[in-house]
């Protein structure tokens, strides 16, 4: 069931982060929400290790909303990670930044990014774009494999 898989949200900057929480609770998605707080974390996570160890790494998350501008390991070589593993090479990857760079965007989308969205600095829109991407992205997309991640 899409609502017992966690939403992966790789995030440093701590308002993004709250104000992220705060729309996924507004807008009432009820996934829980796992944050890393830089790249290595995230890739701790999606592969049960380091501090993330024994987790179970059979449940993937629904989606991972990627920032780019991470410390330790950037988001562009984070999405590079997933994509080359076979078990999260399918995991819808979200970037989700302020970064209006060109060569970010085309970069993530050659790297394999579902989406490149752009974090509007207003707050209600920014509510609004992250309460649209949950419901897109748990309620209404067609995962490509519906048992990866739940243990079948």
């Amino acid at each position: 069931m899409a609502t017992e898989r966690p939403i992966l949200l790789v995030e440093d900057n701590p308002d993004d982060e709250a104000l992220t929480l705060r729309a996924f609770a507004k807008n009432g998605i009820p996934n829980p929400v796992a944050v890393a707080r830089d790249g290595v974390e995230a890739l701790d996570y999606l592969f049960g290790t380091g501090p993330h160890e024994g987790r179970a790494k059979a449940l993937l998350p629904a989606v991972v909303l990627l920032d780019l501008k991470l410390p330790r390991i950037d988001g562009l070589e984070v999405l590079r990670r997933i994509r080359a593993h076979e078990r999260t090479a399918l995991l819808p990857v979200v970037v989700l930044t302020t970064s209006k760079e060109q060569q970010d965007i085309l970069e993530a989308y050659r790297l394999g990014a579902n989406s490149y969205i752009r974090k509007p600095v207003d707050f209600e829109r920014f509510i609004q774009a992250v309460g649209q991407l949950g419901v897109y992205w748990l309620s209404l997309n067609e995962p490509s494999e519906p048992n990866v991640g739940q243990g079948n």
